[in-house]
């Protein structure tokens, strides 16, 4: 027997949700512009708060049907003092009404722009839309906690009603009841010849032609009883869960705090990795992040201290790279790890030092690496630049960009890390 499950409980409180997430998707391209500007008007430690978003009236303006100019029309003004039956009234030149800007409205009415409130999850998900850690590939099957994938594997005998498959259904029970009632359709076949044969000869008694009539009779009674469906044939859809392959990242921070690096620099070069930091975070469970600090020295450190610990000094950048293929050796085999680099400073370094940056990145990292960043704080053109400006030539896996303030923080981001494809 086929069983139904009716939900009987009271709605809940948000009971609108399913008209807002249809706005949602509906004016989708108008609501992530109008995040993309409340961007530039807050800082980073603010971006994850939620937004009031403005539409224009002419983004969500619904087709209307409305009365043409022109016909006899009478309208009452209230407070008349100055004209009387009969004056004609002069119709405002291009609708506007008034000393405002825009399209004035003939019977005195207006619309203000559609304003809304968007939650933190949903300020977060359009931050973030169409943005990616390029080139990412699964590399191995985890045995501790694999990602699963639903896929189909034919039909099964028994499931839920949502999964009913009513074709393979109705040819199994088609099957079956041709199974069931071969012989008896045979016999009746049979019968019905004979009682033709009969009826054509007038010497056959009556009682053998009742008697066939009877035998017939009861055959088609017996196909009758067949059941059309039966429990038995019903066939549901079978899926099954299979283990996909696991895309492990490992993002490397290097951020240059020597002493060309100012107060100034240094902030947005935090900026730049925090709002790194909550991307991978949100759209990457298995990322790991290794933070690396220097200035004539480098050396891995804690979220906390390199976000929060001041030093100073000179610039030796290579040391940073060094640390960082150290720790791709022995933690990360790129067989099983996606390697990623962002890298932030001023490019002021020493001479010597930036041409052998430029050999690390080359010959070391950028062969074991699927994408490699590099922002440098500030307008000037320094060394590191130039010697970075060749690698970019020859490898296409390696990204340069500029951040010169706080508010070109976000457009390079996103020009770092959009999706293939994306605009």
């Amino acid at each position: 027997m086929l069983q139904q499950v009716i939900d009987r409980r009271l709605s809940g409180r948000n009971r609108s949700i399913g008209n807002r997430e249809r706005f949602l998707r509906r004016f989708r391209e108008q609501i992530r512009e109008a995040v993309r500007r409340a961007v530039d008007g807050r800082s980073i430690h603010d971006i994850e708060r939620g937004e009031d978003i403005t539409l224009p009236r002419r983004d969500v303006s619904e087709p209307v049907f409305s009365h043409g100019p022109g016909g006899t029309r009478e309208i009452v003004h209230p407070g008349n003092r100055e004209y009387v039956r009969g004056d004609r009234i002069e119709r405002p030149s291009g609708g506007v009404g008034g000393l405002g800007q825009g399209d004035g409205s003939p019977d005195g009415s207006g619309e203000d722009d559609f304003v809304f409130r968007i939650s933190r999850e949903e300020f977060m998900q359009y931050f973030f839309d169409d943005l990616a850690l390029p080139h990412l590939v699964r590399t191995q099957l985890l045995p501790d906690a694999p990602e699963w994938r639903s896929q189909r594997a034919g039909f099964i005998s028994e499931g839920t009603p949502t999964n009913l498959h009513v074709v393979r259904s109705m040819r199994a029970a088609l099957g079956r009841r041709i199974a069931m009632g071969g012989s008896v359709r045979r016999q009746l076949a049979e019968l019905e010849a004979q009682l033709a044969q009969a009826a054509r000869h007038a010497h056959t008694p009556r009682s053998e032609i009742l008697a066939l009539k009877a035998q017939i009779e009861a055959l088609r009674r017996r196909l009758l009883q067949i059941p059309f469906l039966d429990p038995f044939d019903l066939r549901y859809r079978n899926r099954v869960r299979v283990p996909l392959p696991t895309a492990k990242a490992a993002m490397f921070c290097l951020m240059d705090v020597s002493g060309s690096m100012d107060e100034a620099r240094k902030d947005i070069a935090k900026r730049f990795f925090i709002l790194l930091y909550l991307f991978l975070m949100r759209h990457y469970q298995r990322t790991e992040v290794i933070f690396i600090r220097h200035h004539t020295q480098a050396s891995e450190v804690s979220e906390e201290e390199f976000f929060r610990s001041t030093e100073s000094g000179g610039t030796v950048v290579s040391s940073a790279l060094t640390l960082m293929h150290q720790i791709i050796q022995e933690r990360y085999p790129p067989g099983q790890w996606n390697i990623y680099g962002a890298q932030a400073s001023d490019g002021d370094n020493w001479h010597q030092d930036s041409a052998k940056c430029r050999e690390l990145l080359a010959e070391k990292l950028l062969p074991l690496s699927r994408y490699f960043a590099y922002v440098q704080v500030g307008e000037e053109d320094q060394n590191l630049w130039a010697e970075y400006t060749q690698v970019r030539e020859t490898h296409a896996n390696f990204a340069m960009q500029k951040i010169t303030q706080a508010a070109d923080i976000y457009p390079v981001f996103r020009e770092l890390f959009k999706k293939a494809g994306a605009s």
